[in-house]
This record gives structure tokens, sequence and C-alpha cells, in this order.
């Protein structure tokens, strides 16, 4: 009995040690599968953490170096007859209504096309090319103008003298519109550095002359922020919401630069008037604008009606002339005609291109866009039986600089919308100005055609409005660019 019973017991014990053996080769199975697997998925891989997509290794680190290639000085010639061909089906659209235009090969100074081009058109804002040429000839890339405060006739008076310069900011940090521009805290802060004591400021408007209104000027564009009366001394361009670029403008844009400098300094703005500094009085405080290339670029850039009316006069003081409307206009025209242009058909009452009674042709803008795209310096194509001027190098350096403030197609200043849903070849290379009223719009420029040539233009078009208009000239502008017209 007993030897039976310890067989059985022995039968067990063999039957649990195998089970226990089988669980263990199994359990070793399947961990030695769980490690290949693990082995073969390797899940805390980068690899396998993307999707098992490989993970190139970083690039090496690339020194960034910018560059402005110049045109190519062997690039195809376009032809006339390759540019008519080209430009035919763009400008005959009814869209352009009463158009006229040029386009010159920037490099031989042929005029490839030409329509109208003689016909006096409504400028718009394109006058500003001519406002800009005739800054650039008459004045140094430098020049500053100075808004002063001098001691008044009265005791405790103080008079804030305008020179001319419409870029003062009153926001705290100094930032306003204008890039640059200077900052009436300075101001306030010289004065009160002067220990001088003070109740009463006078605003000398003197240094203009004549209507702050042109002859053609709405005057609903003051509400709707396209100009302010022009006096010599404003804050932010006249603009009720200094940082906006179409803010309703103050009408009275001189006292209000009063206003704000007494409410600075404590005084009561209600108290503030216009008059005349004394002869030869003591300066208290003054600053200076940003250099006049910065201000022409803002000006160009934005299409800056008040900066613009401003350098007329800027131009016409440094002359000797009166700084009024037609004193800056007299300005530009001397600058022009003393470099060679001819200014028949010019006819202009403002140095903004605003007034609807302008008149420009498109020969004249696109000759001096042309003088200055000049690419070698060597004398612009003249009249049958004249000579180059000698002085026509000096001219096309002088204007060159125009070329950089003009805005960029689809991205800079008044062409940042344009050539963005449409016309998209012309984007980014299209460099021109831009000219819009209800009755006009027009685009001045240059753009590097296919084969690599400079080619400038002077596109008019007049009766219709500007939302039909312009995407018609955007058009023409774009064939330019695409045009391989050797």
């Amino acid at each position: 009995m007993f030897g039976g019973n310890e067989n059985i017991g022995g039968l067990a014990a063999r039957r649990r040690r195998n089970r226990s053996i089988g669980v263990a080769v199994t359990l070793g199975v399947l961990l030695g599968v769980v490690v290949v697997a693990l082995f073969t998925i390797r899940p805390w891989t980068a690899e396998f953490r993307h999707g098992r997509l490989t993970i190139a290794a970083p690039p090496a680190p690339v020194e960034p170096s910018p560059q402005v290639s110049p045109a190519r000085s062997n690039a195809p010639a376009p032809s006339p007859a390759g540019m008519a061909a080209a430009l035919a089906p763009v400008i005959g659209n009814p869209d352009l209504g009463a158009f006229a235009g040029q386009v010159t090969d920037a490099d031989s100074a042929m005029v490839l096309w030409s329509g109208d081009a003689s016909k006096p058109m409504i400028p718009s804002s394109t006058a500003k090319i001519l406002t800009t040429a005739a800054a650039l000839l008459t004045l140094p890339a430098e020049h500053r103008l100075t808004t002063r405060v001098v001691a008044g006739s009265a005791p405790n008076e103080l008079v804030l003298v305008g020179g001319g310069d419409p870029t003062l900011t009153a926001q705290p940090d100094g930032k306003g519109y204008y890039p640059n521009g200077p900052r009436l805290s300075d101001l306030v802060a010289q004065i009160k550095a002067a220990g001088r004591p003070v109740d009463t400021i006078v605003v000398d408007t003197s240094a203009y002359t004549g209507p702050t209104m042109a002859q053609g000027w709405d005057p609903i564009d003051i509400p709707e922020g396209s100009i302010a009366p022009i006096e010599p001394v404003m804050i932010d361009g006249g603009r009720l919401q200094p940082l906006v670029e179409y803010s309703p403008r103050t009408p009275t844009p001189a006292l209000d630069a009063g206003r704000r400098l007494a409410a600075d300094l404590g005084l009561d703005p209600a108290l503030v008037r216009i008059g005349v500094a004394p002869q030869g009085a003591a300066e208290i405080a003054g600053v200076r604008s940003a250099p006049l290339r910065d201000r022409l670029r803002d000006m160009m850039v934005y299409s800056d009606n008040v900066l613009a009316e401003a350098i007329g006069r800027e131009i016409a003081t440094a002359t000797g002339g009166e700084a009024s409307f037609s004193g800056g206009v007299a300005a530009v025209r001397a600058a022009l005609r003393t470099a060679g242009f001819d200014l028949t058909g010019l006819d202009m009452h403002d140095s903004s291109g605003l007034s609807v009674d302008d008149r420009i042709p498109a020969r004249l803008l696109d000759r001096v866009v042309a003088t200055a795209a000049k690419a070698s310096g060597a004398a612009m194509v003249q009249p049958a039986g004249t000579k180059a001027k000698p002085e026509t190098d000096r001219i096309a350096a002088t204007l060159a600089p125009m070329l950089d403030n003009l805005p960029v197609a689809g991205a800079t200043g008044s062409l940042t919308s344009r050539y963005v849903t449409r016309d998209r070849q012309g984007a980014g290379w299209v460099r021109a100005k831009t000219g819009t009223l209800s009755v006009s719009s027009a685009l001045v420029g240059y753009v590097l055609d296919a084969d690599g040539r400079v080619l400038t233009f002077a596109l008019m078009s007049n009766d219709r409005p500007p939302e039909v208009s312009r995407p018609a000239l955007d058009a023409i502008a774009g064939t330019l660019r695409n045009c391989g017209c050797s």
C-alpha cells in the first residue's frame, strides 16, 4: 500500500516539474519573441516616433550672403516690333479708358512703344516722381528741417516756430507714423531744462505763405485721410490716429501741435494762438527731421501727400523761392528744366498729384525714370539734330536713388496688395510709383524683362474708376516682365 502511494506521488511530482519546465520554455520563447520584436521595431528610436521615416542628419550651417546683381549688360536688346506685338493684347483693353503710355529700353534709351505719350494726363500720385527728381537734383541727401521753440515777445511766452517738418510725433514711446521723426517730448525736455517760466504758447506758421489747400483738392480728403491743410508744423502729418495711414486729419494741424506742446508742459491748450516770433528771438529748444533721403523714401513708398507738399516747399526755400503751392511747383519745374527735361504739356498745381487739375504727359514721367535707370551713364538718346549734354552722366547718377524708393509689386507700400491674386508674373519684379484718384490711375516705374533687360514705363489711365483701370495697368506691366521682345 505504501509503496503504491509513493509511486503515485512521484508521478505527480514529475508532472508538476514537466509543467514548470513547459511554462518556463514557453515564457522563454515569448520573451525571445518580444526581444526580437523590440529590436526589430525599436519604439525608442526617432524613426518609430516619426512613422518609421528616416531622419536625415541636420545640414551644415550656411552663412547667408545676400547680394544684388546688376542687369546683364549683354542681354538681348528688345525691338519696337517685338514690344508692339507683346503689348497688343493688353493695351486695347477698354478698362483703360483714356490711355497714354510709353516704354523705354533703359540701356539704350530707345523708346520701344508709345501711345499718346505727349498728351497731358491726370497723373495722380505719379507726380511724386517729378518732386523726387527735383529734390535729388537740388538738395543734399542729408538735408534736414528744424522745428524750434523761441522766446516770445511777452514775458513767460514761448513760440513754436514751424520749419516745414510734418513728421514731429507726440507718441509716448517716440515712435510715430514716420520712422525716425523728431519727438515733441524732446522739445518739452529742453524747455524744462532751460528753467524758463512759461504760461503761453504761440505758433508761428509764417514759414509758409499762400493758401493751405491747393487748386483741385477736395475738402473731403481731410476727414478721409488723404491730406491735411499744408502748414509748416504738424504732428504725424496731422493724423488724428497717429499710427494709421489713412486716419482722418485735423483741419488745424499747426494749432493742434501747439496745443499738444502746451498740454505736455502742463499749460492750458485753449490759450494757444497763431502768431509770429520776434526777430532774433533766443532759441530755447529745437529738434531736427530725418534726412531727406528717408523722407523721400517714405513719401514714395506710402504715397504720402503731406510729405510731398512739404518737400516741394523745401525745394522752393532752398532755391530762394516762395514756400507755397505755386512756389513748390515752380521750383520743381526749374530743377527739371535745368536738367534738360522737356516740360511741354506739364501743368501742375501741387507737388503731390492730389489735384484733379494736374496734367503730365507720360513721355516726361518715363524719361525721368529712364534717366535714373541708365545703367552705364552714357549719354541719353537726344532728339535729332541735338547733341548729348555733358552733364548727363551726373544727372543719371543723381537720380538713380529714386529707383530704390519705388514700391515692389506684391510686397511693399502702395503695391502690397497688387500682383497677389492676378498678374503674378510681375510680383517682385515690377517696381513702380502708383497713382490713384477717382478719375485717374497710373503706374510709372521699371521692370526686368524675360531676357534680363531693364524696361522703364509710364502707364496712365483717365476716365475710369481705379477698381476698373488698375488691373488693366497691372496686366501691361506684367506683360513687360514676361516679354522676350528682342
